[in-house]
């Protein structure tokens, strides 16, 4: 009973016990990450919940506010999220901002939106010179205020995903495994969620909507060693999303509901080359741009002996 006890204790996510087989330790921290999660959303939730009765709506009976703000409210609640995660970090792992990836180098936030949009943009027009996307112009009625309130939506969504797999579970196994298995954890914790719009895609298209998932986690995860904070994947997950979904009005992860956007792309057909539904997220033209970016990363790093 005693073993069973101690056992129990040391994968708690309520405490920041590492004296314990490595193996152990890794499904600590897998549990830590389901637990941050899954916590941090139905308090997200609850929140919104509470905002729609205190205007008058009931979404218990299908009450809810329009689309458009429904998913600004979504976007805006990662900050509550963001800061719950961070909480959690400080109350329970009595750990810093610091040790988290938040240093004192915030100037590394545009240092990675210049690398995603860079990234997001060869990747979109590799895909439109192969005929599989295809660009018809602007939109006239460019919805400028609502892009921007998305902007900001995405900045804060960016950042929840970074803090919770590249802060919270990376840096937890950085200190008691290795830089490959963090790596290899992390990515796969990153993955999973991610997932759960695939049954609209087959074949092909998942295999790549997989390799291209675990392709830019690792990006992600090589950026912050490179780094040594998480600005850098903050700002490069941010505008990655934003370029996709609200400048090329593009599928993003298998959300189809765009709700505004700059120019008007669409994907012709459904095939490898642009993703289908799921966008170029599952695009074997994008797998390649990601893959030669790790292994130029790779070179650097080895370089300059990180």
């Amino acid at each position: 009973m005693s073993k069973i006890k101690q056992f129990i204790k040391n994968i708690s996510p309520l405490n920041n016990r590492t004296e314990m087989p490595i193996i152990l330790y890794i499904i600590k921290v897998i549990i830590i990450f389901w637990f941050v999660k899954f916590g941090a959303e139905i308090i997200g939730e609850g929140i919104v919940i509470a905002i729609c009765f205190t205007c008058g709506k009931n979404p218990l009976r299908g009450e809810i506010f329009s689309a458009n703000i429904m998913m600004l409210m979504m976007y805006y609640g990662y900050f509550v999220l963001i800061g719950i995660m961070i909480l959690y970090w400080k109350l329970f792992q009595k750990k810093t901002l610091s040790e988290l990836g938040f240093t004192r180098k915030a100037g590394s936030y545009m240092i990675g939106v210049v690398m995603g949009t860079v990234l997001v943009v060869i990747s979109v027009l590799l895909i439109v010179f192969t005929g599989a996307i295809s660009y018809n112009g602007m939109f006239d009625n460019i919805d400028i205020g609502f892009i921007l309130l998305m902007f900001a939506g995405f900045i804060f969504q960016g950042a929840m995903e970074e803090v919770l797999c590249r802060g919270i579970v990376m840096q937890l196994l950085i200190k008691k495994t290795n830089i490959p298995v963090a790596i290899l954890i992390s990515s796969m914790l990153f993955i999973i969620p991610h997932l759960f719009n695939i049954e609209k895609v087959s074949g092909g298209i998942i295999f790549f909507t997989i390799v291209n998932l675990f392709l830019i986690s690792i990006v992600f995860s090589l950026l912050t060693i490179y780094f040594k904070n998480i600005w850098v994947v903050c700002g490069f997950h941010t505008v990655w999303n934003f370029i996709l979904y609200n400048i090329f009005g593009m599928n993003l992860s298998g959300n189809d509901e765009i709700k505004a956007a700059v120019f008007d792309m669409r994907s012709v057909g459904s095939n490898i080359l642009n993703g289908g539904i799921y966008g170029i997220e599952a695009s074997v033209v994008t797998a390649v741009v990601l893959a030669i970016t790790v292994v130029i990363m790779i070179f650097i790093m080895k370089r300059k002996a990180l």
